[in-house]
């Protein structure tokens, strides 16, 4: 299929080259120059904008930091739903608010043009080994339509529900990763101040009921505190902000979510916004007074 691809950023620019492997016309566009240029190196086409990447195309890929670049390149004239032509479909897999992807899917609807939220997890590992999990929300028609392409990219795909659902199951995501990645931060500084081998310890909590993706994949760079960036506390930090503001429309109270959103603000605020998540952990030891205060 003919795709647009806007935003070649560190999830993006992977995305966009393993669809162009699987054998699909790719014009991919981002405001760094240099992405689009990598693309064209792939074997995709360098878009000079946003119409130019979303002419002609049956298929649209958003992938953006956060809902205000979504509603700019999606709503505002000269956008995606300004250009993109009746009949095509737009898939935003960025992490936005819920509502406003409902918003999306209400304004493309004017313009006949079919719409998909498909947030994803997996961070940057994820994105270069297309390996990805996308919660999908939107039409069950336009979910078949779009899995072949979704399944280029992702290992897990599931339609969970209509628009903005996708959405609110990655907001769920956000939430339970955050909060594992501070109670593992919490044992690790348990484990080292009561004079034990943290790395043994989490290898036998990696093999119990406390096991989880986090223990397999991140134990050893935690405790050897490598905090290089496969998803940015700065990313967490917005996400968490998403999460609480759907419970708040939700209705309900999630207070061992804004526990987390604190300790992910914290770090933030103690200028650990461009670690690794998993970069909690030095959050959790100034809490002990176990390091010095500073970055």
């Amino acid at each position: 299929m003919k795709l647009g691809f806007i935003g070649l950023g560190v999830m993006g620019a992977p995305m966009a080259a393993h669809l162009v492997a699987a054998g699909h016309d790719v014009s991919g566009y981002d405001v760094n120059t240099a992405a689009g240029e990598k693309l064209a190196a792939a074997g995709g086409r360098a878009a000079t904008g946003v119409a130019d990447a979303v002419a002609g195309a049956d298929i649209v890929i958003t992938m953006l930091p956060n809902h205000p670049q979504v509603e700019e390149v999606v709503l505002a004239p000269g956008g995606v739903l300004d250009t993109a032509e009746p009949g095509a479909l737009l898939i935003d897999m960025s992490t936005i608010r819920p509502e406003t992807s409902i918003a999306v899917a209400d304004a493309a609807r004017e313009k006949k043009i079919r719409v998909l939220d498909a947030p994803v997890s997996g961070g940057q590992a994820g994105a270069e080994q297309a390996s990805l999990s996308i919660m999908v929300g939107g039409l069950e028609e336009d979910f078949e339509a779009a899995k072949p392409v979704l399944d280029a990219v992702g290992k897990t795909v599931v339609h969970v529900g209509p628009h903005g659902a996708g959405q609110v199951v990655k907001a769920a995501n956000q939430l339970v990763v955050g909060g594992i990645y501070g109670l593992v931060a919490e044992a690790i500084v348990l484990l080292e101040a009561s004079g034990v081998d943290a790395l043994k310890g989490l290898d036998v909590l990696a093999g119990g009921l406390a096991g989880s993706r986090i223990l397999e994949l991140k134990r050893q760079s935690m405790v050897d505190r490598r905090f290089a960036p496969g998803f940015r506390i700065d990313l967490h930090h917005k996400d968490m902000g998403i999460a609480l503001a759907a419970a708040r429309q939700a209705d309900v109270a999630l207070p061992l979510t804004g526990l987390v959103a604190q300790l992910v603000a914290a770090g933030r605020a103690m200028g650990y916004g461009s670690l690794d998540h998993s970069a909690l952990l030095k959050v959790v030891e100034q809490l002990s007074g176990r390091v010095p205060a500073e970055v």
